[in-house]
């Protein structure tokens, strides 16, 4: 495989795909409302000579490049929505619509993956099989999201799809490193409610009242005490109650209260135990004071992503190939991604790009209203798509 031609190609490309960048990063979209990005998207594969189609599962859209034989096709996919958040980078191309931003780096997803079908486009004569563009729409859902409904919608079909691959730019760790890891290696994000039902009063004679609040506060520690004593300490997880919410003064003892929190688990038995625990340890501890607890999670929560071992040992060796790079091994991370909807119809790899540079003050964390990502390394995560495309689809 000519790394060198793919590497002269990507640096032709590499100035306008930071356009792109910059251009989807001053002008972000929500979930479900990626209209000029996904319009921006089709018009430039287009371009590129390859095939289209729009409207994919909402706002998704499917490129398609076709090899000679078609006996294989792979799908490299990247997200395109923003958060809303306020952006405070001061970047020269920050974010002209207020209380949206692309602070987990979708911009940069859309980006390389233009650029990688840029490149693929001239080598459609190398491919013995398909490739599959997936711009996705709605990963910062955390729910349905927006995999799932492009699935439903065909797009891992005509051709079928046999694999599929992604990366995301991460701020957590350097530029210059891939980090890749073979198993689960992001978590299911399961958002709960605990609606407490007491009994109001005044605040001077408690013992004529069912207290939600203190109902609430022995359900926290509760749920937070089967972390080290009803679950195996060998499985990660984590149970955060984020939100508590009840009472309107000083000296009213309220009639409810609400919790809401989220649960990250990386395997999908202890999933499922766990939220059975979640909810009957909550019913029990508020029927014990006499209160009622109503438990509910966010229905169509994203699975456990998880990497094929034996693909993801492939991808690394790729990875490990590029030079300027370094290839690391990561822990899983206990944020969730709705990849994990396609690698469970196609196994693949999902990896990571390191984007923090300290040098040039790009030191904040994905979701941060002051995150921002090396450009310099962009083209890296480019031609890690190239070639992953062409080990997998290209010539045998």
């Amino acid at each position: 495989m000519d790394h060198a031609a793919f590497e002269k190609e990507i640096d032709e490309f590499n100035e306008r795909m930071i356009e792109i960048r910059r251009d989807l990063h001053e002008h972000p979209e929500l979930s479900y409302k990626e209209v000029r990005t996904a319009k921006l998207v089709a018009d430039t594969l287009r371009s590129f000579g390859i095939e289209v189609r729009e409207n994919v599962g909402g706002t998704g859209v499917v490129g398609l490049l076709r090899g000679k034989k078609g006996n294989v096709t792979i799908g490299l996919r990247a997200d395109m929505d923003a958060l809303p958040v306020q952006e405070q980078t001061g970047l020269p191309f920050a974010s002209k619509n207020s209380g949206v931003m692309h602070a987990c780096g979708h911009d940069s997803h859309v980006a390389m993956l233009i650029g990688a079908a840029y490149v693929l486009s001239k080598h459609g004569d190398e491919l013995d099989g398909n490739v599959k563009f997936l711009f996705q729409p709605a990963e910062e859902d955390g729910g349905r999201g927006g995999a799932l409904p492009m699935i439903e919608d065909g797009a891992l079909e005509n051709p079928h799809v046999d694999h599929v691959f992604g990366l995301h730019v991460l701020g957590d760790f350097p530029a210059g490193y891939f980090a890749i890891r073979g198993g689960p290696i992001m978590a299911a994000p399961d958002s709960f409610k605990i609606e407490v039902h007491g009994r109001g009063g005044h605040g001077s004679a408690p013992w004529d009242t069912v207290d939600p609040i203190f109902v609430s506060s022995q359900i926290i520690q509760a749920l937070y005490g089967m972390r080290s004593r009803n679950v195996d300490q060998r499985d990660p997880l984590v149970i955060s109650v984020c939100s508590v919410h009840s009472g309107t003064k000083d000296n009213i003892i309220p009639d409810n209260a609400l919790l809401e929190g989220t649960l990250r688990t990386l395997d999908e038995d202890v999933r499922a135990d766990m939220k059975k625990k979640i909810s009957n340890t909550a019913e029990a501890v508020a029927g014990a004071f006499g209160a009622k607890a109503d438990v509910s999670f966010i229905e169509n929560a994203y699975p456990v992503t998880y990497n094929d071992p034996a693909i993801t040992e492939e991808v690394k060796s790729i990875l490990s190939s590029i030079k300027g790079m370094k290839t690391m091994e990561t822990k899983p991370l206990l944020g969730g991604e709705d990849v994990s909807r396609f690698l469970q119809r196609a196994p693949g790899t999902y990896y990571f790009l390191g984007t923090r540079n300290e040098k040039k003050g790009i030191i904040y964390p994905n979701h941060s209203s002051k995150f921002t990502v090396d450009e310099d390394y962009l083209k890296y995560g480019a031609l890690s798509h190239v070639l992953v495309a062409m080990h997998f689809a290209g010539k045998k």
